[in-house]
Order: C-alpha cells, then sequence, then structure tokens
C-alpha cells in the first residue's frame, strides 16, 4: 500500500505542491528537476523522512494535450528505490480567470518486490485565480475496484509584495484501499525556487506528526 502520492508528485509537495505543471502555459517540450528534504504525498511521507531527488519531462502541445513522465526516489515498501509517473491529460483556459485539467496518471515501482504498489488514477482540476479544486479516483490498484478510493483537495496561492508566494493545502482520502481515511493540511512559502513548507495529517501515530520540509525545483524549456 502507498500509506507513505498526490499528483501532485515531490513537484505537487513543493506547491505544497500536486505534480504536473499547467499545460496551458508550458512550451512544448519542458524538463523539470527538483531536491527536497522530505518527499511527501498528501501529507504522507515517501520516503521516511530523509531527502528525495527527483525530475521529469514534459510535452504540451497547443490543442491543450499534455503528456509526460517523473521520477524519484521512494522507499515506503520492500525493496522499493523508486518511483516512475507516466501522465496524460488535456488543459485549458475557459477565460481569462477559469482554466481547467483533467487526465491520467499511473504510479509505477518498478523494483518493489510484492509487484502490488503500482496503481493509477484519472484527475481533474479547475482553477478560479489563486484557488484550485481537485478530484482524484482510483482507477486500478492491486485487490481494487475502480473508484475504490477518492482524493478531494483545495489549494490557494497569492503573492507577497517581496514576489514570494504563499501556498495554502486542504486535502481530504476516502476509500478502501491506499490508506485510512484522513484529512492532510499545509502551508508553504517560495521565492526563486525554494519552499519552505509544513504539511500535516490527522492521523494517529507517526503518520500524523507534522512535518517540515525545505525544497528547491527549477523547470527549463528543451
Amino acid at each position: 500500500m502507498k500509506n507513505n502520492l498526490m499528483k501532485v508528485a515531490l513537484v505537487s509537495t513543493i506547491l505544497a505542491s500536486s505534480t504536473l505543471a499547467n499545460p496551458a502555459i508550458a512550451s512544448e517540450w519542458s524538463a523539470n528537476a527538483a531536491v527536497t528534504s522530505n518527499y511527501l504525498w498528501r501529507g504522507l511521507e515517501q520516503t521516511g523522512g530523509k531527502a528525495a531527488v527527483s525530475g521529469g519531462i514534459d510535452y504540451a502541445g497547443d490543442s491543450g494535450f499534455y503528456a509526460g513522465t517523473w521520477v524519484s526516489n521512494a522507499d515506503w515498501a520492500d525493496g522499493m528505490t523508486y518511483e516512475l509517473d507516466f501522465y496524460a491529460g488535456f488543459g485549458g483556459d475557459i477565460n481569462e480567470t477559469v482554466s481547467y485539467d483533467v487526465g491520467f496518471i499511473y504510479y509505477a515501482y518498478p523494483d518493489e518486490t510484492s509487484g502490488d504498489a503500482d496503481f493509477s488514477e484519472v484527475y481533474a482540476n479547475v482553477s478560479f485565480s489563486g484557488l484550485t479544486l481537485g478530484v482524484a479516483v482510483l482507477t486500478d490498484g492491486e485487490g481494487a475496484d475502480a473508484g475504490d478510493t477518492i482524493y478531494a483537495s483545495a489549494d490557494y496561492s497569492f503573492a507577497l509584495t517581496n514576489e514570494a508566494e504563499v501556498g495554502l493545502h486542504l486535502g481530504s482520502y476516502s476509500g478502501d484501499w491506499l490508506a485510512e481515511d484522513s484529512i492532510d493540511y499545509g502551508v508553504s512559502i517560495s521565492k526563486s525556487g525554494f519552499t519552505l513548507g509544513a504539511s500535516q495529517t490527522d492521523l494517529d501515530g507517526g503518520a500524523g506528526d507534522l512535518k517540515v520540509y525545505l525544497a528547491y525545483a527549477i523547470d527549463f524549456d528543451l
């Protein structure tokens, strides 16, 4: 089980994340790289509290179609050393203030020994200025049926006068497969590629402890 995502990915965590770049503003081919002191996915640790390094490549067409892949070290199951994601979707602007993004993402863990860790989701997001509302629904997982788990989220960001950006996150997980029902919430401040953030869940034990991370991310055209 993936007790320890998102999509929304390390880059989502850096928001306090989500994982995917906005296809409406991306160039045709782009790449990203990041490092974080703690890889969190929906408030849960993916590397046992250790640092993670990640990177990805994305394609985005003028039509709004995009596709990409992303990789990071990960360690929450026997034999696991890395996570490899594949995703594709379609996004665009409805008007000057409202945009949308719908897609599919597959989370793969090629060296995890049980072979039961891989899973996939469909997702949809709608953004209104600084507010993004999203939902991700399980489509496939070992021993699970489509729709067995649902993750709903709300993210709000705003700029400060010094060009830093503050991000606020609230997520709600419910289902029968990935983990027990939970709520996660976080706050972050970002500037010039650096992000300082904090995240917590309402789960009992160590999974519910407040987690603070420092990250740096960079995007570039290919």
